[in-house]
């Protein structure tokens, strides 16, 4: 089993109650990000005749879908922490087999399920500037020892009206550390497949980022 792991998903069970409580830790190869951006346009009519080039108008709303595929294996003895009935915590170690089950059923519950539902993806990643774009290695360095793992984020550095978010009045907090908020949105669809040959389970699967209700 590896000694630490850098994907998470996260249950609607999950609070800030750390990294581990009501999450899956997930063994992963390769991240696929998506970002498409939403912006409708139209030609402009005899544009071509007036610049000698034709133009279309476009209206920014700040729209876009973002979706992340993600294939890996899940191996033996895989620690998950669960929440009870009575507000004690269980502690287990689970097969390949069964984390692969815990995740179908995820994909196929209701949001209203929370100790079952998949609510937050978190892929930590390697930062060097923090949300004020000061360097963590000092000024004008780059050094690996100093880096901080902090989960994948769209949001941007800086304070409100200010650095990124410049005429942003109301930002999301930019990831400080790896117990900052990851990604919120749904797990879309899970796949995997058992092998004859190895306990090990291959897996794929894709989590789309949005405001879920309920």
């Amino acid at each position: 089993m590896p000694d630490k792991y850098y994907v998470y998903l996260k249950t609607k069970a999950h609070d800030e109650d750390g990294a581990f409580l009501n999450t899956i830790p997930l063994l992963v190869e390769s991240v696929s990000i998506t970002t498409s951006k939403s912006v409708p346009s139209i030609p402009i009519p005899l544009s071509g005749l007036i610049t000698g080039e034709s133009l279309t108008a476009a209206l920014d709303l700040g729209m876009a879908s973002k979706s992340i595929s993600l294939q890996g294996v899940i191996v033996g003895a895989t620690r998950i922490y669960r929440n009870t009935h009575n507000d004690s915590t269980k502690d287990v170690y689970m097969t390949p087999h069964e984390v692969a089950q815990l995740l179908h059923s995820a994909v196929d519950s209701t949001g209203l399920a929370k100790n079952q539902s998949i609510s937050e993806l978190v892929i930590l990643m390697p930062s060097n500037v923090d949300e004020t774009y000061t360097s963590r290695s000092g000024a004008g360095q780059y050094n690996e020892s100093s880096f901080v793992d902090i989960p994948f984020t769209y949001r941007a550095r800086g304070e409100s009206l200010q650095l990124d978010n410049a005429l942003i009045p109301f930002p999301l907090d930019f990831p400080e550390n790896a117990n900052s908020s990851g990604l919120k949105g749904f797990l879309r669809s899970f796949n995997c497949s058992f092998e004859g040959q190895t306990l090990e389970i291959s897996f794929g699967l894709e989590f789309e980022v949005a405001v879920i209700v309920p």
